[in-house]
């Protein structure tokens, strides 16, 4: 027997007005909810707004996407056809601002208010489950449900030995800003993924001396091929049908032809996968020898570091793009904890102690996290419309074992991968999970549109009525 629709009258509370907060918020205005969304600072964007006073972003100068233009769009609005092919900071912030006030997300936004609890109301039960959010200000209210999008790149994470060590100047990545003030300094940036390629190449050309630290080996794949975005000639190889393995071989063809072997420019092989890095730049500037790659630290005496290969050298600044810590500090541990730098999460989004609580957004990617949380939103939307059912706990928790399973035997073992999706895979799991659960209240089996086909180059539609 099928479920009906939710009421209008039912309360949402969303935590957070970055990408994935708003299009929570659109995708259930849309389906009818009361929405609130709380925000930290002034803007809507998140880490995308430059200098942004939520104190939470790491946008620098000098910022571009990972993914192209038209693979990050959301499916139903589009960005202008004048913006760069790889919007900078300064594009994804005027495109979510935009995105905000077409969907008339705006007005609903609570923003310079800190939420310091989210809690389990005192009626709060299974079968109607009933949420408080606290705020700073002392204000209380309740919700219906609660969907947590308040990122996983706030908090960054440190290296006792380097920021304890180093007596020249240290940052974390986070703090990194413009690469005018590094000039005529000898720098060391370690680690290998986006942003610590993006920091290297911005110093370098003015740096005395730049040195990349290699704690992983990485795969760095060029941004555009043929002239055109990396993922667009890969995307005959990202269709469903096509074998994970087969699909692993483009990538690495693809990249070899553009980059050569990772190995020439010094770093170490791997025998596991890793999170891919995307740089347009890096690999031209190792060429030229005006950055140097090491493949680890050993030992820091001072400015001094030594090196694995034994060589030791001394630098005025030391910057750590070492990842970042995934923190709830609005959350208490009993209800949902932080585990090995990730959660244990049905699908990645829910608890499966809990009802009417979800995490939006919480994962790393090898594609746009706006085509996932697209997928993501949808998938909880069918839940809070009361047509489909959640499994049982203990059918979550042998889902979520699984996961890890298969994470730790595919991917180098390190905290940033605790929380890895491959959306291919991941948007077959949603799609079959959502089969499932309409199964479970009989409604008709349909596609609800779950990784749905990118479109390239279509213009912005007028935001869609609601449902």
């Amino acid at each position: 027997m099928g479920l009906g629709r939710i009421q209008v009258s039912k309360k949402i509370a969303i935590i957070g007005a970055g990408a994935a907060g708003l299009c929570g918020a659109k995708h259930m205005i849309e389906a009818g909810c009361d929405v609130t969304l709380y925000e930290i600072g002034s803007h809507v964007g998140g880490m995308w707004v430059y200098n942004n006073d939520n104190k939470l972003s790491s946008a620098y100068k000098t910022l571009h996407i990972n993914t192209a233009r038209d693979l990050t769009a959301f499916e139903d609005f589009r960005f202008d056809g004048n913006v760069q092919p790889f919007p900078d900071h300064r594009d994804m912030a005027r495109y979510l601002a935009a995105y905000a006030s077409a969907y008339d997300i705006t007005r609903r936004i609570m923003f310079k208010t800190r939420v310091t609890d989210v809690r389990p109301a005192p009626t709060y039960a299974v079968e109607r489950p009933r949420w408080q959010v606290v705020t700073e200000h002392g204000d209380t209210e309740d919700y219906d449900s609660v969907i947590v999008a308040s990122g996983h790149l706030s908090k960054p994470e440190e290296v006792p030995l380097l920021r304890d060590g180093f007596t020249g100047e240290y940052l974390h990545s986070h703090y990194y800003r413009d690469p005018a003030v590094y000039a005529s300094k000898r720098i060391c940036v370690v680690g290998v993924g986006n942003s610590s390629c993006d920091i290297a190449s911005d110093v370098c050309s003015t740096a005395e001396r730049t040195v990349l630290v290699a704690r992983s080996t990485p795969l760095i794949i060029p941004k555009l091929i043929f002239g055109r975005p990396f993922w667009e000639v890969l995307k005959p190889f990202y269709n469903p049908w096509v074998p994970a393995a087969v699909r692993g071989s483009a990538i690495k063809f693809f990249t070899w032809v553009v980059h050569g072997r990772m190995a020439d420019l010094g770093f170490a092989p791997s025998t596991k996968k890793v999170h891919a890095t995307s740089n347009a730049n890096i690999v031209n500037h190792i060429r030229y020898q005006r950055v140097t790659v090491k493949q680890g630290i050993q030992a820091v005496h001072g400015r001094t570091l030594l090196f694995s290969d034994g060589t030791s050298e001394e630098f005025d600044t030391l910057i750590a793009a070492t990842g970042y810590a995934l923190e709830l500090p609005f959350i208490k541990p009993e209800v949902v904890a932080v585990k090995d730098n990730g959660l244990d999460l049905y699908m990645r989004m829910v608890p499966p102690e809990w009802r009417g609580l979800y995490f939006l957004g919480f994962f790393n990617s090898d594609s746009a996290l706006n085509w996932i949380v697209e997928g993501q939103i949808r998938w909880i939307r069918e839940f809070e419309l009361g047509r489909v059912a959640l499994p049982t706990k203990a059918a979550m928790l042998t889902e979520i074992a699984e996961r890890k399973a298969w994470l730790q035997r595919t991917f180098k073992a390190s905290s940033r991968h605790n929380i890895e999706v491959e959306h291919i895979p991941y948007f077959k799991d949603l799609r079959r999970t959502m089969k499932e659960a309409q199964r479970r209240t009989g409604v008709p089996v349909r596609d609800i549109g779950i990784g749905t086909e990118r479109r390239l180059a279509a213009p912005n539609p007028q935001p869609a009525a609601a449902e």
